[in-house]
Parts: structure tokens; sequence; C-alpha cells
């Protein structure tokens, strides 16, 4: 090798030395986490250059902090008929509208105790929500209530709901009144699918249409192992809605209707100490449908019942029960993308909001009351109010705030 091409070879591997080292400091300063020192303080850490998990997933926290998402609760009884009946189920509320000076309210009811699967599956009641009926009631104050009588029953055998119509929710828009609910299809086997419908009329008083059909049907992926009646025996579990679509709530957004609803899987899993729930969301031109599930579902980690609610041009989401994101308060810009707001103590169950109340007051003033239900034993439910209110400071006995 000539001196020319010694020098060149030289040059070439101590440029591509260089360019490592750059690269190298380059990734590290990419991945090093820039902590300001009001973070440090803030968040109590020890040392900027030693950072624990923990320390980065807090720094990877929202910039803002305050409690205006958080909220504590109290539960009292009803008055009136919907305080509690020996022998009758009312359960899952829908949310409370006013019309004419007066609140209203959805639910599910039936009568009877619960016999379980072990018994005669056609002739006994499985679960305090089967063989139920959608009644309604109302109250100028929202504590005393009158119970008004049937709104939307069970559909005639061999009907896609002849068995159970239950878990409803109320819709209020351009003078007509939607509510969407579960059907069951007799027999109520483990392995049955359970699915959405719609219901209308012209009057909160009714009488109701029903949809000919379901306006949302679970997945249709996952694969059963075996012919035993087992939900967790499967060969593919499919999608997180492949078993049963439920709760659902239609929202009026960006100009279309947005279905929200919980998915279950079929071979659901127990995670992070409870249930392998999820939510999703379906889109509609038209309050009627067709509803299209977003190719983003599911849109939560976690959850139970649906509880949502416009906010700020966004949508919020109460996330209950089940799941690693449970007890949280979640918003979303889109309807679709939702972040943590707040970790709250817990909530009430199924609850039903008050959509008379304005949501764009404050982040929880829509939470301020509403009904929920609670099991006097496993039996039998019945319906009972919420109040919440904010956590405004926290101090010991005799300690000043701060000021």
């Amino acid at each position: 090798m000539n001196k020319l091409a010694y020098i060149l070879l030289t040059c070439i591997v101590l440029g591509c030395t260089s360019s490592n080292r750059e690269t190298k400091k380059e990734e590290i300063k990419k991945h090093k986490m820039e902590i300001t020192n009001e973070q440090q303080d803030f968040l109590g850490i020890t040392n900027k250059d030693k950072l624990s998990a923990a320390s980065k997933r807090a720094l990877k926290w929202p910039t803002d902090l305050s409690n205006d998402w958080f909220f504590e609760y109290q539960v009292e009884d009803l008055k009136g008929d919907l305080a509690y009946e020996e022998g009758v189920v009312r359960r899952d509320p829908s949310a409370i509208i006013k019309v004419d000076g007066k609140y209203f309210v959805w639910y599910t009811r039936s009568v009877g105790p619960t016999d379980g699967f072990a018994g005669n599956i056609e002739e006994d009641k499985v679960f305090p929500w089967d063989r139920c009926d959608l009644w309604y009631a109302t109250s100028y104050d929202g504590i005393t209530w009158k119970e008004e009588g049937l709104a939307v029953k069970r559909g005639e055998k061999g009907s896609y709901d002849d068995r159970s119509v239950f878990t409803p929710e109320i819709m209020q828009h351009d003078g007509k009144f939607y509510l969407c609910y579960q059907t069951v299809k007799s027999p109520y086997t483990v392995r049955v699918k359970e699915e959405i419908a719609l219901a209308w009329s012209d009057s909160p008083y009714g009488p109701w249409t029903k949809s000919e059909e379901p306006i949302l049907k679970p997945a249709d992926n996952g694969v059963w192992k075996g012919e035993t009646q087992s939900r967790f025996a499967v060969e593919k579990k499919g999608d997180f809605d492949s078993h049963k679509v439920h709760d659902p709530c239609i929202i009026p957004y960006k100009n279309k209707f947005y279905l929200y609803y919980k998915g279950e899987q079929m071979g659901e899993a127990i995670t992070f100490g409870g249930r392998q729930i999820r939510h999703g969301v379906a889109i509609a031109d038209n309050p009627k449908g067709p509803y299209i599930k977003s190719e983003y579902n599911p849109i939560s980690n976690s959850g139970h019942e649906i509880c949502v609610w416009p906010y700020k041009g966004g949508i919020s989401s109460l996330i209950t029960t089940d799941g690693p994101e449970k007890n949280t308060l979640q918003w979303s810009p889109d309807g679709i993308n939702f972040e943590i707001k707040s970790v709250v103590k817990g909530a009430p169950h199924a609850i039903g909001l008050n959509r008379y109340a304005d949501p764009d007051k404050h982040p929880t003033h829509i939470l301020r009351w509403g009904l929920t239900h609670e099991y006097m034993n496993d039996d039998y439910q019945y319906i009972r109010r919420f109040t919440t209110w904010k956590m405004v400071h926290h101090t010991a006995k005799g300690e000043r705030g701060e000021e």
C-alpha cells in the first residue's frame, strides 16, 4: 500500500470512528430525559442522572396535575317507587333528562330471585338482568320518584330480544328520544352472544318503536373450544368484543353519533387483578345507524359500565371497576384517544348522569348528582342517588391551608 492510500484509509477509519462516537452521543442524549429544577423539586427526585422506572413514568405525566378532575362521593336512598322493594330488581339507571320541568329515568326491571346456570335454563332466571324489560320513572326533585310503567318489553319468542332487554341509555336529539340497550336471545347460556338494540319515540312517555334487528353485534372472529358450556375455553379469543357488547351510550358528537360500549372477549382473562374489560366506539351519520366500529378499538385498557359525556370539545370518560386504569377519569380531544386526568378513590356503580347539567361548566360538574344501583343481596338490586363534591384541600385538623 502506498503512502497516499494509507493516509486516505486512516482518515476514513478515524472519520467513521468519530462519526460513530457522535452518533452514540446523540443516541444517549436522545434517550436521556431532560429534567427542569422545578420538576425535580415537585417530584422529589434525588438525582437527575439516576432515575427509577417510577420517576421516568412520573416525568411523562401531564403538566396539569390539578385536582379539577378529582371528586369524592356519597350515596343515599331514594323515596317513592324507586325505594327498595323486596322481590323486585331495579338496576342500571339510564341518564336523567328533564322534559317540561320533570326528570325522567329508564332502567332494567325484573322480578324474582336469580337461579344461575345449574337448573333449567329455559325456565330459570340466570342473572338479575335476565328476563327483564325496560321501565321508566319520573320525579320533580330527583329524590322522590313515581314509577310510570313499561317502556320497552322483550320480543316475541324467536326474536333477537326474546329473553331479556336491559341496561338502557337515553338520548334526546332534535325533538326525538332514543333508547339504546342490551338484548339476549334464548337460550341464555354462558356462551350466548349479547347485542345492542335501539328504540325511538316522539315522547318520553312512548310509545316506542324497536329496531327490527340489533344495531351492534359482537365481533365474529373468536373460536370456541369444544362443546362444553365454558366461556373460558377458546381456540382463538378474537377482538376485545368477540363475546358481548354491553352498556351502550349514544352521544351526538362532531355532527355524527358516537355509540360507546363495553366489550367482553371470548376466553376473558383476569389481568391486573380485574376482569379483561375494555371499551369501544361505533360511529354513525344517523341516530338509527348503521353504526361502524372504529378501527382504533379498543379505546380503553380498563373499565366496566360506560359513563361518558361531552366536555370542552372532547369526550370525558369515567373508568371503573376493572383493569390497570380502573377508577380514573379520562378525557379525549377526539372521542377516541383518551388520557388519564385523575385517579379517584372509587365511583358509584352503573352511573346515570344528569344530562340536564351543563357539562362544560367544570370537568366534574355533570357528576354532582345522579343515579346509581346497589346490591341489597345477590338477588335484588335497587336504584339510589349519588352526590359528589370536589376535593378542595388536604390539611390536618387545626392546620391552615395554603393562602
